[in-house]
């Protein structure tokens, strides 16, 4: 390759993923209010050691000025857990430090402040990491856990995929044909019978082979209906559903499924781990990638995970679940650890152990850790990479660290720590440039 064709294979790259991470995992920044809240650790990078004191200060603000003789009330404790201390404190100047308190084993001490200003309330919060990175996870990988899913794998690779792929026109452009794909997956649990998996696929309209992207989503009932722009860049995008309904139906319908039959999902079958939700859901990520190699114009071999909360889990998982995925990004992963709130401390979206009720319930605990990414980390063996925020109040960043310290293969985890649940355009191109780099790795 001369120095001009391997530019412009640089450059292709480029623009094949300029804009994956913002698309795929649908990051977004919260809408700026008039009075801000700003709570930050007194450490230049919010890390202490067990046995520091954590102490906060507060700012608050009004057209970028600090709000005088304000009234705030504060809560300070492990996140998602009961305040270890509170209180309330007239600010002057519209600024002062919180005194916090000190943690003796590894985790994240949160700040939370809100004020009353003309009616409206205004909060925010500001999160201390204690050693994080020895943070472990409390889960547990059952002694049976590659048997159960070599079993669910077997189920699965011997029920036909058949592909019903059905041109879209009014989504194609003159770059790309974009595709509904409805695929046959294991059966729905206790509603026996098999289930059906679907997507929307966007393929470059130029002959070729190209890498492919696996694009998994965020918690929620939505539809994909559209034409992936990267496709017309030089990359196959699979952009997949998980709830075994077609992606492409009006608004309408998946607002009433969200708010009715499909409303607390990640509950559903919970104390059955054969007939757990996603259980389905993790095949079909899997039959998913069988339909991608089975694309004739696949290179057959450069396949990424990618997506964000859910997706990020799903990424985990997927790589984790089948070795044809090459590597991953994800943001802020959900579903790690969920048991954490059994030991004092907070665990991973959905949060089924937050209220846990022992005598109803007492099922999950022989559920969960089969469905845990912190055990799917445990088996990852590609390059990775990460990002999340401290203070991300969805996925708690105790729950993230305690699946990415399960990590032994080559990893990379891009803080942005004031963050909550949303991610800067700048982390999504650190994401981008981190592909670009192993898609050419690969290639050569």
């Amino acid at each position: 390759m001369n120095q001009k064709t391997k530019t412009l294979s640089v450059l292709t790259v480029l623009f094949i993923f300029q804009f994956l991470i913002s698309s795929s995992v649908l990051a977004w920044t919260p809408e700026r209010k008039m009075v801000q809240v700003i709570v930050t650790p007194t450490h230049a990078d919010w890390n202490y050691k067990l046995g520091e004191q954590a102490d906060f200060e507060v700012k608050i603000l009004k057209d970028g000025m600090l709000l005088q003789n304000v009234t705030i009330t504060y809560k300070i404790g492990l996140e998602k857990m009961p305040a270890q201390k509170s209180g309330e404190k007239t600010l002057k100047s519209g600024n002062a430090i919180l005194k916090g308190i000190k943690l003796k084993v590894p985790g994240f001490l949160r700040c939370e402040v809100t004020v009353d200003y003309e009616g409206k309330k205004y909060t925010s919060w500001g999160t201390a990491g204690f050693e994080p990175g020895k943070i472990k996870a409390i889960t547990q990988m059952p002694d049976d856990f590659d048997e159960f899913w070599d079993s669910a794998k077997a189920e699965l690779a011997g029920i036909p995929m058949d592909a019903i792929v059905t041109l879209q026109p009014n989504l194609c452009t003159s770059e790309i044909n974009v595709y509904h794909v409805n695929l046959q997956n294991i059966d729905n649990g206790s509603w026996k019978g098999l289930s059906r998996f679907y997507g929307m696929l966007s393929v470059p309209k130029k002959p070729g082979k190209y890498p492919a992207i696996l694009a998994v989503p965020g918690a929620g009932v939505r539809d994909y209906n559209w034409a992936d722009e990267k496709a017309a860049m030089g990359a196959i995008v699979f952009t997949v559903g998980i709830h075994g309904i077609p992606v492409n139906m009006p608004d309408e319908n998946y607002d009433a499924l969200h708010t009715a039959a499909l409303a607390r999902y990640p509950f559903y079958q919970l104390d059955n781990k054969d007939e757990y939700y996603y259980k389905r859901v993790f095949m079909g990520v899997v039959r998913s990638i069988d339909f991608v190699f089975s694309l004739p114009e696949f290179d057959g071999e450069n396949l990424a995970v990618t997506g964000g909360s859910q997706g990020g889990a799903l990424s985990i998982i997927a790589a984790g679940l089948d070795k044809r995925i090459k590597y991953l990004a994800a943001f802020y992963p959900a579903m790690c650890d969920f048991e954490g709130y059994l030991q004092g401390r907070a665990g991973g979206w959905p949060h089924m152990y937050q209220d846990y009720n022992k005598e109803l319930n007492q099922n999950w605990l022989l559920t969960t850790p089969y469905y845990d990414a912190a055990n799917f980390a445990r088996k990852l063996d590609i390059p990775s990479w990460f990002s999340w925020g401290y203070n991300d109040n969805v996925c708690p960043p105790t729950s993230m660290f305690a699946a990415y310290n399960n990590i032994q293969s080559p990893k990379e985890l891009h803080l942005s720590l004031e963050t909550q649940h949303w991610s800067y355009t700048e982390l999504d191109e650190q994401a981008d440039a981190w592909l670009i780099e192993k898609l050419l790795s690969n290639n050569n």
